[in-house]
């Protein structure tokens, strides 16, 4: 069985690759898709939850552009707003894994 560390530093080198690609929240759907849609969903659903998806990435991406600083280098106020975003996705994450993985057998 994979552990934990194996699988965060595979995810993180296709991370890296597809954002090279410029296919990062595409990959980021597909591994949603993987972990949280049912195979047998119907095509409607698959294609609204890919909207959804890709409509918060793009909410997120569109509001760090617009609360950054803009000067040339990050400000203290750049990088606390990035920690604050930071702790809110780890936050969902952690709901995720609870979901998920949960660590009690029920896998």
């Amino acid at each position: 069985m994979t552990d934990l560390r194996t699988l965060r530093d595979r995810a993180e080198k296709l991370t890296r690759k597809l954002a090279d690609q410029g296919k990062i929240i595409e990959g980021g759907w597909a591994g949603l898709k993987i972990m949280a849609v049912p195979p047998n969903a119907p095509q409607v659903q698959v294609i609204e939850m890919r909207k959804a998806f890709f409509a918060g990435a793009l909410h997120l991406f569109s509001c760090i552009m617009n609360v950054l600083d803009g000067s040339e280098e990050p400000t203290a106020g750049d990088l606390r707003r990035m920690v604050m975003i930071e702790r809110e996705l780890d936050e969902f994450e952690k709901e995720l894994t609870a979901q998920y993985m949960p660590t009690d057998g029920r896998a």
